[in-house]
C-alpha cells in the first residue's frame, strides 16, 4: 500500500516518490525496532506506534535531506531515531501527567502499569541510541544533546518556575526544550546526512526550533477549544492535570497586574482563582473552560502561535527557492491551521 503524506502536499514528483518510499522504510523499520520475543515487551513496545501518529519529525528528516543528496539509508535511520525518541518521550509524559488517554486510546500505563510504560519508553531510548551509534559520533553526540534538552524541559515544567522567573517567557522554554528541541534536531539531522552546508544546516535547525514552539502553543489552544472526539481527552484536561498553558499563563499574568493595579476584583483575577482551585469535577471543569474561551489570553495565544510560526517560515530565507522550501513552508502554515 502506498504510504499517504501527512499533513502536506509535493507537487515535485521525485521528491514526493522519494519521501513516500522513505516514510514506508521509515514505518517497516519502527516495525522492526518495537518487535521482541517477549511477548510483554512486544506488546508494550508497540502500544503507541499502533495508535497512529502523524510522523511529522521523520517526514522533517526526510524532507531537509533534500535540500542536499536527498533519501538514503542512512537518513531513513535517522529518520527512525527521532521517532523512536519522540515516542519513548510519549510513554514518560502520560505517566508523569497520568494521562488516561493518547491518540484516542488508552495510555500505555492504562494498559500496562505505570512501571512497565516508564520501562518501556527506556527500552525505545535504548533502541534509538543503538541505531543512531551507526551514523557517527557526531550523530550521537547531537541525540545526546536532544535527550538532554527533552529532559531539561520535562524538569523545568514539573518544578515550575522560580523567584523572578517570567511565567510565561519560563513556559516558551520549556516548549523550545521538550517540542523544539528534537523537531530541530529531525531537520538537522536530514541536512547534516543530505550533506547540506553549514548555513543550511542552521537555518532548518532555528525552522524546527521555532515551528516547535508554534506546534505546542497551538496543542495549549486545542487543549481547550477543540471536542473530545478530536482531541481524545476532556477540553481542559491540562488545565485539571495542573499542566500549565499559554492562556492560562497569560490569565494569571493579567491577575497579577490587576492586584499590582490595587484591584481587589476583576473578571482575571476571578478567573485565575477558578482555575487555581477543584476543578476535579466535570461541571467545574467546563465551566472554567468555557471562560478561558470567552477570555482574550486565548486569542492573544492564537496571535503569539501564529508569531512563532512566522518566525519559522522566516527562517527559511537561506534556503534555495523550491520544492523542499515550500513544503517547510506549508508545515509552518499546517500548525496554525489547526487553530481554525
Amino acid at each position: 500500500m502506498a504510504t499517504t503524506l501527512p499533513a502536506i502536499t509535493l507537487p515535485d514528483p521525485r521528491l514526493h516518490a522519494a519521501v513516500c518510499a522513505g516514510l514506508e522504510a521509515v514505518e517497516a523499520k519502527l516495525a522492526l525496532a518495537v518487535d521482541s520475543p517477549d511477548e510483554l515487551v512486544a506488546d508494550a513496545s508497540a502500544h503507541l506506534l499502533r495508535s497512529g501518529g502523524k510522523r511529522l519529525r521523520p517526514l522533517l528528516t526526510l524532507l531537509t535531506s533534500g535540500l542536499g543528496g536527498g533519501v538514503d539509508d542512512q537518513v531513513v535511520d535517522a529518520a527512525v531515531v527521532v521517532e523512536l525518541t519522540h515516542l519513548a518521550s510519549l510513554y514518560h509524559d502520560d505517566v508523569m501527567d497520568a494521562a488516561p488517554l493518547r491518540r484516542g486510546a488508552p495510555s500505555a500505563h492504562e494498559v500496562f502499569g505505570p512501571s512497565v510504560a516508564i520501562l518501556t519508553g527506556d527500552l525505545l531510548f535504548a533502541k534509538a541510541s543503538q541505531i543512531v551509534a551507526g551514523l557517527g559520533p557526531e550523530m550521537v553526540r547531537l541525540q545526546a544533546e536532544t535527550f538532554e534538552r527533552l529532559c531539561l524541559g520535562q524538569i523545568h515544567e514539573t518544578a515550575g518556575p522560580r523567584g523572578d522567573d517570567d511565567p510565561v517567557a519560563f513556559h516558551l522554554q520549556v516548549l523550545a526544550d521538550k517540542t523544539g528541541a528534537l523537531i530541530a534536531t529531525s531537520a538537522r539531522f536530514g541536512a547534516l546526512l543530505g550533506g547540506c552546508r553549514p548555513a543550511l544546516v542552521e537555518a532548518v535547525v532555528r525552522f524546527g526550533e521555532a515551528v516547535g514552539i508554534a506546534f505546542q502553543l497551538a496543542d495549549d489552544i486545542i487543549d481547550l477549544t477543540s471536542p473530545s472526539e478530536v482531541t481524545g481527552k476532556t477540553p481542559g484536561t491540562d488545565l485539571r492535570d495542573g499542566v500549565p498553558t499559554m492562556p492560562q499563563l497569560l490569565v494569571e499574568a493579567a491577575a497579577r497586574r490587576d492586584r499590582a493595579a490595587g484591584l481587589s476584583a476583576s473578571p482575571d483575577l476571578d478567573l485565575a482563582a477558578a482555575i487555581a482551585g477543584d476543578l476535579s469535577d466535570d461541571a467545574a471543569l467546563a465551566a472554567v473552560v468555557a471562560r478561558l474561551r470567552a477570555n482574550p489570553a486565548l486569542d492573544e495565544s492564537r496571535r503569539l502561535a501564529r508569531t512563532w510560526a512566522r518566525r519559522a517560515v522566516a527562517e527559511l530565507a537561506p534556503l534555495p527557492p523550491g520544492p523542499v522550501r515550500e513544503a517547510l513552508a506549508e508545515l509552518s502554515d499546517l500548525f496554525i491551521r489547526r487553530l481554525s
